[in-house]
């Protein structure tokens, strides 16, 4: 089966913002890997051996997100143009989740009923990732 994983970047500060998911989204950081504790480490250089090459958080249910430090040399403009969207299966622990992730960021449109969801909401976090929060989603 084909499976779609989110892989974040970061401007060195993927450690951090790893961390943040652990908790606000629950699960468990399996991986953070910096270059310095990487097979690569004597390829990288010592003023970016700490940035993360690799992180993998497993999500309660099954889904993964991973993510890395963009490489020092190449421009890092944050990012744009997807969200990363989380269904709950409740409205309790989807305003739950949603409240976590806007701690120290933007709330884009706050939670709210629609057609596919008994709510929904979207937010910018504080480490710039867009997302959306569905609680009670409903089959279309």
């Amino acid at each position: 089966m084909t499976q779609a994983i989110a892989y974040l970047a970061f401007n060195g500060n993927c450690a951090e913002a790893m961390r943040f998911y652990e908790r606000a989204l629950g699960g468990k950081l399996e991986i953070l890997m910096s270059g310095a504790d990487s097979p690569m480490a004597a390829q990288i250089p010592k003023a970016s051996a700490h940035r993360i090459l690799h992180a993998r958080l497993a999500l309660p249910g099954g889904g993964t997100l991973f993510a890395g430090d963009a490489p020092e040399q190449v421009p890092y403009d944050g990012i744009k143009g997807v969200s990363i969207t989380v269904d709950y299966p409740s409205i309790p622990e989807g305003e739950k989740i949603f409240a976590a992730l806007a701690e120290g960021g933007q709330v884009t449109m706050p939670m709210q009923p629609a057609f596919w969801a008994k709510r929904w909401g979207m937010l910018v976090d504080r480490f710039g990732t867009p997302w959306i929060v569905n609680a009670e989603p409903i089959p279309l």
